[in-house]
C-alpha cells in the first residue's frame, strides 16, 4: 500500500519546511517532493499540520486504565498493596483486554504508536495492540518464588500464541527485587538468555526499596541486580529514581536503558530521577507514562514537558535536557530500548509511524521552532492524525480502529462490577 502525506511541516535545520512524505509498505520512501512513478492508494492532506515521529511509551501497564482515579493521594506502598492489588485481583482477562484497549485509544489520541507493557493478564495487551494497530512489547509481570513457574508458563504460552505478529515483541519481566527472591531473579535471567529476550524490571523506584535493599543486601538495588548478572541481558529498567553515582556508572557500563516516568514518580511521592546525570553518562534514556492508576493519564506530551522542565529546575541549568534531546528520549531512544530498528525518526527508509499535529490553535502560534513547539507548547490535543506502520489509524481526530462508544460502555460496566 502506498500512502501520500501532502504539504507537511517538518524541521529543516533551525527552520521549518513544507514537504510531502511518500510511504510504501509501511516504510518512508521519500521526504520532499513526490518521486516519479509513485502512485498513492490513499492521500492525507497535511495543510498546516506538523509531522513528528509517533511516540514510544517505554513503560506502562495498559490494563490498569480501568483503575484510573481509583486510589489517589496515598503513600506508595499503600497505593500498591491496598489500593491497586485488591482491585487487580477482581479482574479477568476479558476485562483486562478492554482496559488495555482503553489505553491504546488514549495513546493513539496523543500521538503514541508503540508501548512497552508489563501486565498480569496473558493476551490482553497483545490483542489490544493488534486490534488498534499499535506496536507493543509485551511482558507478563513475574513474581516469585511462590507461583513463579505458573507465571513463566503463562508467558511462554503468550509468546507462542502471538509469535506470528510483526508488531508484537516480548521481554521477560521480573517485577521488582521486593517481589522476586534471589533464586527467582536468577531463574528469570537464565530464561531470558535461553530465549534471547530482554528483561523489563522496576528498579530503585522508591526510598523504601532503596533503603530495604541496603539493609538486607548491603548494597543498592542497582548494585544488587548487577551482582546477580541480570544486566548481562538486554535490560530496560523502569523508574531508577533512587540512584548513586556508582549506580549510574553500572547502568552505563551494562548498556541498561532507563525508562523514566516523571509524572508517576512525582504523584506517588517517589522523587525525581537523575536523568541529566544518566544522559551525561551515556545511558539510553527513554520515557514512559506508567499506568493510568498512578499518573493518571497516558499522555506522552505531558511526560515530555515534565522531562524537559524538571531537570532544568533541579539542576539549576536552563540548558539541561533541551527539547530536541527530550524528543529523542520519547521516540528513537524508546524504540532502541525495545528492540525496534529504524523506528522513531522521520527519515527515508525508517518505519512510517507519524503523528500529525494541528498548528492552527493558539498555543502553536507563532510556530518558530519545531522542537520547542512539541515540548513546551503542545498538550496532546493538537494530535489530529496518526499513521502507524504506514496505515492511518486516526484521521481528523476520528479513531478508525477502535469503536469508542463500545469501548467506554464496556469499561464502565467493568468499573461497576469491580469497585
Amino acid at each position: 500500500m502506498n500512502l501520500l502525506i501532502k504539504n507537511i511541516i517538518l524541521p529543516d535545520g533551525d527552520k521549518l519546511k513544507t514537504a510531502d512524505i511518500c510511504v510504501s509498505n509501511g516504510i518512508i520512501k521519500s521526504i520532499g517532493s513526490v518521486p516519479d512513478g509513485f502512485v498513492a492508494d490513499e492521500t492525507v492532506e497535511g495543510g498546516s499540520r506538523l509531522a513528528i515521529p509517533a511516540f514510544v511509551n517505554a513503560h506502562t501497564h495498559a490494563y490498569m486504565s480501568v483503575l484510573r482515579n481509583a486510589a489517589d493521594d496515598l503513600p506508595f506502598m499503600q497505593w500498591l498493596f491496598e489500593g491497586v492489588m485488591p482491585r487487580e485481583e477482581k479482574l479477568n482477562n476479558e476485562q483486562a483486554y478492554w482496559g488495555s484497549l482503553l489505553a491504546c485509544a488514549e495513546m493513539i489520541r496523543r500521538g503514541c504508536g508503540t508501548f512497552c507493557d508489563m501486565h498480569l493478564f496473558p493476551g490482553a495487551s497483545a490483542r489490544a495492540a493488534i486490534d488498534s494497530g499499535m506496536r507493543a512489547v509485551v511482558s507478563r509481570g513475574l513474581t516469585g518464588s511462590d507461583g513463579g513457574q505458573r507465571r513463566l508458563d503463562e508467558q511462554y504460552a503468550e509468546i507462542e500464541e502471538f509469535k506470528g505478529y510483526d508488531n508484537i515483541k516480548f521481554m521477560l519481566a521480573p517485577h521488582a527485587i521486593y517481589t522476586c527472591d534471589k533464586e527467582f531473579l536468577l531463574k528469570v535471567s537464565a530464561e531470558a538468555k535461553r530465549l534471547g529476550l530482554g528483561l523489563n524490571i522496576h528498579l530503585s523506584e522508591s526510598k523504601a526499596e532503596f533503603e530495604d535493599c541496603l539493609r538486607d543486601n548491603g548494597c543498592t538495588p542497582t548494585e544488587y541486580v548487577a551482582s546477580l548478572g541480570l544486566f548481562e541481558n538486554k535490560t530496560l529498567a523502569a523508574h531508577c529514581v533512587q540512584l548513586t553515582e556508582n549506580d549510574i556508572s553500572l547502568l552505563a557500563k551494562y548498556n541498561v536503558s532507563v525508562a523514566s516516568n516523571p509524572k508517576s514518580n512525582l504523584k506517588l511521592g517517589n522523587g525525581i530521577a537523575p536523568i541529566y546525570q544518566l544522559d551525561q553518562a551515556g545511558v539510553n534514556v527513554c520515557i514512559g507514562t506508567d499506568s493510568a492508576a498512578s499518573n493518571n493519564s497516558l499522555n506522552m506530551f505531558a511526560e515530555l514537558n515534565y522531562m524537559t522542565l524538571l531537570h532544568k529546575g533541579t539542576n539549576y541549568d536552563s540548558t539541561a535536557i533541551p527539547a530536541k534531546k527530550a524528543l529523542d528520549f520519547a521516540t528513537v531512544n524508546g524504540a532502541r530500548a525495545l528492540g525496534f530498528e529504524k523506528l522513531g525518526k522521520l527519515e527515508e527508509g525508517w518505519a512510517a509511524d507519524i503523528a500529525l499535529l494541528d498548528t492552527n490553535v493558539p498555543q502553536m502560534v507563532p510556530l518558530r521552532n519545531y522542537y520547542a513547539a512539541v515540548c513546551y507548547c503542545c498538550d496532546g490535543s493538537e494530535t489530529d492524525t496518526l499513521v502507524l506502520n504506514g496505515k492511518v489509524v486516526m484521521k481528523n481526530k476520528q479513531l478508525l480502529t477502535i469503536d469508542e462508544e463500545q469501548l467506554f460502555y464496556n469499561v464502565n460496566k467493568i468499573v461497576e462490577a469491580t469497585d
